[in-house]
């Protein structure tokens, strides 16, 4: 989409696909963002993540494209090679269906600590040749470094990756978590699909130039945190007591009195979704839908139920008048503590 097409804000998702930009392949209007079965919010149910991805593939419609996202750091190779196993005892039909988009870059240590990000170009080739073995796949659908590595051009690190699409190993070049400069930086490069960053009612951030400049250029956004990991979902209570590893522990918005104004926000947002017949979540991811036909919004579903609601969204039709009080309910900018806690912010390209 460019800045000259026309966006629906009116309705969640009135087509069974919505296009990564104008490069980018066209995929099911909700894509399923698979960290958590791995990493970050505590112990995941293998067998219930195994069953929540093949109902995600299920709810696929025939001619659609399924988006599992992933990122070869979550669970250091776990969730990779938990896709592979969805998708080999998925039906080959559905299999058929799934499309992966894969974040690399990261560095780790064995205790699981974040150490910085590598994106030069044989850095690229390492991380890619072993996302393939651990998929099972000959290629990747969309391919970006997760955040960009301050000491390597974005220009070079996107190259890399374009001489992969040149051989056959990857479909599309993705970015992530950067700013306009950078998005036009590397879109001299080569095409790029979708720029995949946080966005939702509490972090909207990417409104003032971010998403002008990606609308300006045909690239598309998914959009991830679109719950803002839970807490906007209608389901995380002030008492809640969060599992060790849970990567919210360090979050500053789910942190004392940001917690609770936060909770305040969603209080006011769950009586605008009582009077429309909706749950919370399902409020919040219909207003993620209809800010544009470009825009997929990523949920982190690891339960078939959480998904089931997901889903539901879809058949939400947003009116202005609901679309004001969602907006009145949680305004722009009315988010207390940031995103990441202060080390994360400040890798992240977008923010600077």
């Amino acid at each position: 989409m460019t800045k000259n097409e026309s966006i629906d804000t009116t309705t969640a998702a009135a087509t069974t696909g919505r296009r990564l930009g104008s490069t980018g392949p066209s995929v099911f209007p909700l894509g399923l963002g698979c960290m958590g079965m791995s990493a970050l919010y505590g112990e995941a149910d293998r067998s219930e993540s195994v069953a929540t991805l093949h109902a995600y593939l299920d709810a696929v419609p025939e001619g659609a494209h399924a988006l599992l996202d992933t990122g070869d750091f979550y669970g250091m190779g776990h969730n990779e090679l938990l896709i592979n196993e969805a998708l080999r005892t998925a039906p080959a039909a559905a299999r058929d269906r799934a499309l992966t988009s894969v974040k690399f870059g990261a560095l780790r240590t064995v205790e699981g600590g974040f150490t910085g990000y590598d994106g030069r170009p044989e850095a690229v080739r390492n991380f890619l040749a072993y996302s393939l073995q651990r998929l099972g796949r000959d290629h990747i659908d969309i391919y970006r470094i997760a955040r960009v590595d301050p000491d390597v051009p974005i220009e070079e690190t996107v190259g890399a990756i374009a001489e992969a699409v040149q051989a056959g190993h990857v479909r599309h070049i993705g970015l992530s978590e950067v700013g306009a400069d950078t998005l036009r930086r590397a879109a001299a490069v080569a095409p790029i699909s979708d720029l995949q960053i946080e966005y939702s009612l509490i972090s909207r951030g990417i409104e003032e130039k971010i998403l002008p400049t990606a609308r300006e250029l045909g690239i598309g956004i998914t959009a991830y945190g679109v719950l803002s990991r839970g807490l906007i979902s209608g389901h995380f209570s002030r008492d809640r007591a969060l599992a060790p590893g849970d990567f919210r522990g360090m979050s500053p918005r789910f942190q004392g009195e940001n917690l609770e104004r936060n909770l305040d926000l969603v209080d006011a947002l769950r009586k605008v979704a009582e009077d429309k017949g909706v749950s919370v979540a399902q409020a919040a991811i219909a207003w993620v839908l209809s800010r544009g036909v470009d825009i997929v919004p990523l949920v982190g579903a690891r339960r078939r139920d959480r998904l089931a609601e997901a889903l539901g969204a879809m058949d939400i039709a947003l009116s202005p008048a609901d679309l004001a009080a969602i907006e009145e309910a949680v305004p722009a900018g009315a988010a207390s503590g940031e995103r990441y806690p202060a080390a994360q912010m400040a890798h992240l390209d977008s923010e600077h």
